[in-house]
């Protein structure tokens, strides 16, 4: 009688273990929130609709988008932390809310280090540096020696004050000791057509945006700003290996959640994100709207945020970028 009950707990115990292992890795068993905290159409958002429907796909669960632009990322920020840190509510935005807006604006409602959990780093969008044709220069060395031949003649257009484009370009200048004028725009919908026209000499940019301009002959791609060379167009040196090594500034996409999310969970999602973006028919998918696939885990992510932030306070410091 005492081996049946000895048995019988041993069997309960492992029935219960095996359903609370089955709970835990049901994940997800409803609908997943991604909350982009930008208009659709820019860049999270897009990476958040291509990898969300392959998510859902995999999933077997709706992924639906939520667009809660506002307050630089402070609306999307605020309506995360409303949510359960459960995996079901994730936030997918670029390095801005973290790296940047700590040291653009005097103060946040957000704890950029202590409200989230860094899940996956996705993916990647370099910016390449266009420049009108008439410019003599064909790539990043000749045309650092033509604006240090010609100090205060040439001009850079960017998204604006504070943007990836322009703390990009002020740190060229900081690291290389140039002197080219800031114009800044109203997003690449300006900045780009600026270019072409030839109202400034040069922009950063992503790919598709100048590709088809470069195939036409109204700019010259010289130059990309990721530390290595993109897929994109792998035959466009990268700053970092001709003048200032080291050099990292292309923008990265993530998935966040609330602080406090499980980490079964949170390797879940990251595992397959990962899974996704490196499918053949993704990949392309994504070369085609001008990112490249990361597929990193929380602890890349985590270690990538800190070494951006690091970088764009010194960015910010010396382009002298402040928000309202």
């Amino acid at each position: 009688m005492k081996r049946r009950l000895i048995l019988a707990a041993a069997a309960a115990a492992l029935a219960a273990a095996s359903g609370a292992w089955s709970q835990g890795s049901a994940f997800p068993n409803k609908t997943v929130t991604l909350i982009v905290p930008y208009a659709a159409g820019g860049l999270p958002d897009t990476v958040a609709r291509v990898v969300g429907q392959r998510l859902s796909d995999k999933w077997g669960q709706p992924v639906v988008i939520e667009n809660k632009p506002g307050g630089n990322g402070v609306v999307a920020a605020q309506a995360l932390a409303t949510k359960p840190a459960d995996g079901y509510t994730m936030l997918v935005t670029d390095m801005s809310m973290f790296s940047i807006n700590p040291f653009v604006y005097k103060s946040l409602p957000y704890d950029p280090q202590k409200d989230f959990t860094f899940v996956s780093l996705t993916a990647r969008a370099p910016l390449f540096l266009a420049v009108h044709p008439s410019v003599p220069a064909n790539n990043f060395d000749e045309w650092v020696a033509m604006v240090k031949a010609n100090p205060g003649k040439y001009s850079y257009g960017s998204s604006g004050i504070g943007s990836i484009h322009h703390l990009t370009v002020e740190s060229i200048k900081s690291a290389l000791g140039l002197d080219i004028l800031h114009v800044p725009y109203k997003g690449t919908g300006q900045s780009v057509p600026a270019v072409v026209s030839g109202d400034v000499s040069a922009v950063f940019s992503a790919y598709p945006s100048l590709a088809g301009f470069a195939k036409e002959g109204k700019l010259k791609l010289i130059a990309v700003n990721s530390e290595k060379r993109s897929s994109l167009a792998p035959q466009i040196a990268s700053i970092a290996e001709t003048s200032i090594p080291g050099f990292e500034f292309a923008p990265t996409i993530g998935f966040s959640g609330p602080a406090g999310m499980p980490p079964d969970v949170a390797n879940k999602v990251a595992a397959d994100v990962a899974s996704v973006v490196h499918e053949p028919a993704m990949v392309e998918r994504l070369r085609v709207l001008g990112i490249d696939p990361i597929g990193g885990d929380s602890r890349m992510y985590t270690s990538t945020i800190a070494a951006d932030r690091v970088r764009y306070e010194k960015a910010v410091r010396v382009a002298g970028a402040k928000g309202e």
